[in-house]
């Protein structure tokens, strides 16, 4: 199965208010999208169990383990997954700029 189907399969649990598995599906996606070594899939897996993670109140995992995605991207800043990891990186940010 690819990591796209559990990316969707996980925003579709997490519609139906099954946070837990939701987090199984983000995992799986994240787990075959690296691989593959899709790292935009793997980005927008990441960036859905960062958002669940942030609402269950993990948000120290959830920033560590989106920051340490959007690192190994070294081009691409301007499009929407980037922008959007960034953004959220901001707000899960533990130690915000002074």
């Amino acid at each position: 199965m690819l990591s796209a189907n559990y990316q969707c399969r996980g925003e579709l649990q997490l519609e139906l208010n099954q946070s837990k598995e939701a987090e199984v599906s983000f995992e799986k996606a994240i787990e075959i999208a690296r691989q593959q070594q899709a790292k935009g899939w793997e980005l927008r897996a990441t960036l859905s169990l960062s958002r669940l993670w942030l609402r269950q109140g993990k948000v120290e995992a959830a920033y560590h383990l989106l920051h340490k995605v959007v690192d190994w991207f070294t081009e691409g800043f301007d499009t929407a997954d980037l922008v959007e990891a960034k953004a959220l990186l901001e707000e899960l940010n533990p130690q915000p700029a002074s």
